[in-house]
């Protein structure tokens, strides 16, 4: 089935939001009541104005599927090239295995290509072992240990 990526728009917010609710690993993480929360809104609107953020959306037959965020970071090492990350890659549980995945990833390269990015890193939970695979499919490496400060 065929996989198109373009930019989020505003009214894919409550896609996106049940989109995310399924990386939660211990329950409701996002607010999936309609209307949503003006906390959301205020993120998109905060995110869409930044040129440095690439909010994306993979669609099948006319349906959000999937989502990730790049983010293009400005750097002063590496002879002041910028670097990026993904963060929230997330595919609908129906729609795993078809390619929607890495049509994201690899649109998500593309672009930290064309912004001369020098790498493109991501973390998962260590829980998460499938997408490890998936990712290792893809070219990642998992190069560092990471570590998070919950605020």
């Amino acid at each position: 089935m065929a996989v198109s990526v373009r930019r989020a728009r505003e009214d894919d917010l409550p896609r996106l939001v049940e989109l995310l609710q399924q990386l939660s690993l211990d329950g409701d993480r996002e607010d999936t009541s309609r209307p949503l929360g003006a906390a959301y809104r205020e993120a998109y609107a905060r995110i869409a104005s930044d040129p440095g953020q690439h909010l994306l959306v993979a669609e099948q037959t006319g349906s959000v599927v999937g989502t990730v965020v790049l983010v293009v970071v400005p750097n002063l090492s590496h002879r002041g090239r910028p670097w990026a990350v993904v963060e929230n890659v997330v595919v609908d549980a129906g729609a795993r295995g078809q390619g929607v995945g890495e049509r994201l990833l690899r649109e998500a390269a593309r672009i930290a290509r064309g912004a001369g990015c020098y790498k493109l890193s991501l973390t998962s939970n260590k829980q998460r072992t499938e997408a490890h695979r998936f990712y290792g499919r893809l070219g990642f490496r998992p190069t560092h240990e990471g570590f998070r400060l919950d605020l």
